[in-house]
């Protein structure tokens, strides 16, 4: 993770120059918004809220809801919890941990999903579109082919998610044409398909007995495997990411428009494009690192969010990561619950996903515009 660090000041060099340039444009499209957000606001919070309710006291394990404060409780002022010690460790060690890393895996996909859908100008784009799932997926699967252990398959699942969008990137820039968006989704598809046949190619080759089943679980999304140590390398990058996206947000409003007219009016579309893509991809590959493939959720969320308060990103994107971590957190606790064994995330995201958002494109469809 130390390799992050030149990443901050490169990110806030980006922010910065993005920052000062087309701010009376981003300022006459947010204006032309609607400002009745409260309301959206607020049912995101309570969403949140309730997620986090949801999952502390449900699980096979029972934890009432005054064990947890007073867990909680004698951890900041220091003195006994009287919870007995096996439900402290469960709130404390397993429960918490886990909960915590569905809320940011949950946040930092639906912010992604916001960015690249407002960047591309397309409601159906989600984290993936440029390659980064696919990459880390890779890179994940490599890493237990090689059997290697849990933070260094995180590592090259994370590394896997940044060299593909690197490479999209890449091809992006080499190819010189008026919309160089069209460029960068058709390479992420093409770079995208490259790497799901590498990742076909690494479980044909795996033992059948031992690294398949480990890359399969893994490939479907999960958090069972989720503790502590688990929450700083997942927390820095999507703190970092989210930061730079939610500096850029009124700049993003400006990316809402047809490249020629937003060059025209002055808008640096080159470093603003690179600047969140960047970001967008560093938290999408921390959150594929840590959970596996968990798909919907940038690609639902966003559009919830913007049902609720609009398209102005400077609050879409605060709504939308609430919203994140509250889904997510919803969709673990079902995950961990409803059946003997635990239900990978990506089966259960696609179930409850699938005719929510068809639900979704038939009542809020004048939203994206």
């Amino acid at each position: 993770m130390l390799g992050l660090v030149p990443g901050i000041h490169v990110f806030h060099t980006i922010a910065l120059k993005t920052w000062m340039a087309g701010t009376s444009l981003a300022m006459t499209v947010i204006e032309a918004m609607p400002r009745s957000t409260f309301p959206g606001t607020l049912v995101a919070i309570a969403v949140l809220v309730a997620g986090f309710a949801v999952a502390f006291l449900i699980g096979r394990f029972p934890v009432s809801a005054g064990d947890i404060v007073s867990v909680l409780w004698s951890k900041v002022a220091g003195g006994a919890s009287g919870v007995p010690a096996a439900t402290e460790a469960v709130i404390l060690k397993v429960r918490g941990p886990r909960v915590i890393a569905a809320f940011l895996v949950g946040s930092a996909l639906a912010v992604a999903g916001t960015a690249f859908q407002g960047l591309f100008r397309n409601p159906l784009v989600s984290p993936d579109i440029l390659g980064a799932s696919s990459g880390a997926a890779l890179g994940a699967v490599l890493g237990i082919y090689f059997s290697l252990g849990v933070v260094s398959i995180q590592l090259f699942a994370f590394i896997g998610g940044l060299v593909a969008v690197a490479a999209v990137y890449l091809i992006g820039s080499a190819i010189r044409t008026r919309d160089p968006v069209l460029v960068l989704v058709l390479a992420g598809v093409v770079i995208g398909s490259l790497l799901g046949a590498g990742v076909g190619l690494v479980k044909y080759l795996a033992d059948p007995y031992n690294q398949l089943p480990a890359m399969t679980f893994w490939l479907l999304g999960s958090l069972a495997a989720a503790n502590v140590s688990d929450l700083i390398p997942l927390f820095g990058p999507v703190l970092i990411g989210s930061v730079v996206l939610l500096a850029l947000r009124h700049r993003m409003n400006a990316m809402s428009l047809p490249e020629e007219e937003a060059r025209a009016l002055g808008v640096p579309t080159g470093w603003l494009r690179v600047a969140i893509v960047a970001a967008a991809t560093l938290v999408t590959s921390a959150s594929v690192a840590t959970a596996g493939i968990i798909g919907w959720v940038g690609l639902v969320v966003p559009h919830l969010a913007r049902s609720l308060v609009g398209p102005d990103f400077a609050r879409l994107l605060p709504v939308s990561a609430i919203l994140g971590g509250g889904f997510l957190l919803f969709i673990d606790t079902i995950a961990r619950s409803m059946a003997q064994v635990e239900v990978p995330l990506g089966i259960l995201t696609a179930v409850i996903g699938t005719p929510f958002f068809i639900w979704l494109l038939a009542s809020v469809s004048k939203t994206w515009s």
